[in-house]
């Protein structure tokens, strides 16, 4: 049996509480415990509590213990991103460059760029390159504490791609200390071969992709980008309808650009999530809660594209729904891993506290993948999966931006090193 005793936290933020998503003034609860220490074993957190009481624990085992000192500083569970983009090849500077002279997102998705652009990379590549490049970009998610992604496929497009990139994502959770959470997203846009012919791309979806993924089990979600002049409102209801049939739990990405009923199909359909979110009205809120739906709100991209309009998450909270925080991570409207830098987004352009931040980054992104019974917060009988921060106190999570390398990373107790 091994043994991890991890001491000396200023603050151990253990996110303990109601073993189901955190709503209201719940978002506002950290539960953490000064002058903390924790017990691992076996990978699994054995005891957490005060110094105090947790050190002449580990001394009454009488067994190996290796001890961690944390050196007076902040200690919580690792990041659950649950909104990433994980898989693809080439990145998207160029178009950067082009909306800092003016250019908008959708004018250069017209012009034959944004998805399509990384779609035609990402078909070229090989499978061995698209692993080499996630696993890459796991090494960034891990060093900045997020131990547990959502990965999406959608820049394949076609059958073989989209099975390619979904294999990679498996490849990454096997091969590297980043959990990896599998969504389906071949609605991600209309491929430029069926340009005109959406109606028969989802067919393909529906008819040859969906049975593929759920035959090699490849994905847990299905997902689909609802919105004008990608896919229609009829059309996601045909995705979600075979995508249900076949076992996959439902996210969509919704309300980002225009509000036309996406994010209330959502709440009918009873998906897991509804993301993005910002065209998103009181009403539509209101429906999303009925249902139990988990807003994931993607700051990140909004400030990545120089947009004005972030999702309303203070309405979002006092409507009482369980508000989950991602980065997004993607190559062309959110090229940030740091789960903190997300953070900061929320409270200066959101109007979150740092505590409701926290609570999103971790434990509601754990329900919102089904995983939040195993990850998401420190207590007895979860996995052992904690970030000791170069920080003694949670609110300075969100207050210090820019760099979020963490001091040390722990998944399943053991120790990642880059």
């Amino acid at each position: 049996m091994s043994q991890l005793l991890i001491t000396n936290c200023s603050q151990l933020a253990t996110l303990a509480g109601p073993a189901r998503p955190r709503v209201s003034h719940e978002l506002r609860e950290v539960a953490a415990i000064a002058d903390g220490a924790m017990l691992v074993r076996d990978g699994r957190i054995a005891a957490v509590g005060s110094r105090a009481d947790i050190e002449p624990l580990a001394e009454k085992t009488r067994k190996s213990v290796l001890t961690i000192n944390a050196g007076g500083r902040l200690v919580t569970p690792g990041f659950v991103d649950a909104h990433t983009h994980l898989v693809f090849a080439g990145n998207r500077a160029d178009e950067f460059e082009m909306r800092c002279a003016g250019a908008t997102y959708q004018e250069i998705a017209a012009q034959g760029g944004g998805i399509r652009s990384t779609v035609r990379k990402t078909r070229a590549a090989s499978e061995e390159d698209l692993n080499a490049a996630a696993t890459r970009y796991a090494r960034w998610f891990l060093e900045s504490g997020t131990t547990t992604v959502e990965a999406k496929s959608g820049y394949g497009l076609t059958v073989e791609d989209e099975l390619k990139i979904l294999r990679v994502i498996r490849q990454v959770g096997m091969t590297t200390a980043l959990r990896t959470v599998p969504t389906f997203l071949g609605a991600h846009e209309i491929p430029s071969e069926y340009a005109g012919r959406a109606d028969d791309y989802v067919g393909l979806i529906v008819d040859e992709m969906l049975p593929l993924v759920a035959r090699e089990k490849l994905a847990e979600f299905c997902d689909i980008f609802c919105e004008a002049k990608v896919f229609n409102l009829d059309q996601a209801r045909r995705v979600f309808t075979a995508a249900n049939q076949h076992g996959l739990g439902l996210r969509m990405h919704a309300d980002q650009f225009t509000a036309f009923g996406a994010s209330e199909l959502a709440a009918e359909m009873g998906a897991k999530t509804c993301d993005h979110l910002e065209q998103t009205s009181a009403a539509s809120m209101e429906k999303l809660m009925q249902a139990g739906v988990q807003p994931v709100l993607l700051p990140g991209s909004v400030y990545a594209i120089g947009s004005q309009k972030y999702p309303a998450a203070r309405a979002m909270i006092d409507a009482g729904l369980a508000v989950v925080l991602a980065t997004d991570f993607n190559p062309g409207s959110s090229p940030v891993s740091s789960m903190r830098m997300v953070m900061s987004l929320a409270c200066t352009q959101m109007k979150m506290t740092p505590a409701e931040t926290l609570v999103a980054a971790t434990v509601n992104a754990a329900y919102s993948l089904n995983r939040g019974h195993e990850i998401g917060s420190l207590e007895t009988g979860k996995v052992a999966d904690f970030v000791v921060h170069d920080a003694e106190d949670y609110r300075e999570l969100p207050y210090f931006f820019g760099d979020s390398r963490a001091a040390m990373v722990f998944t399943n107790g053991i120790s990642f090193s880059a």
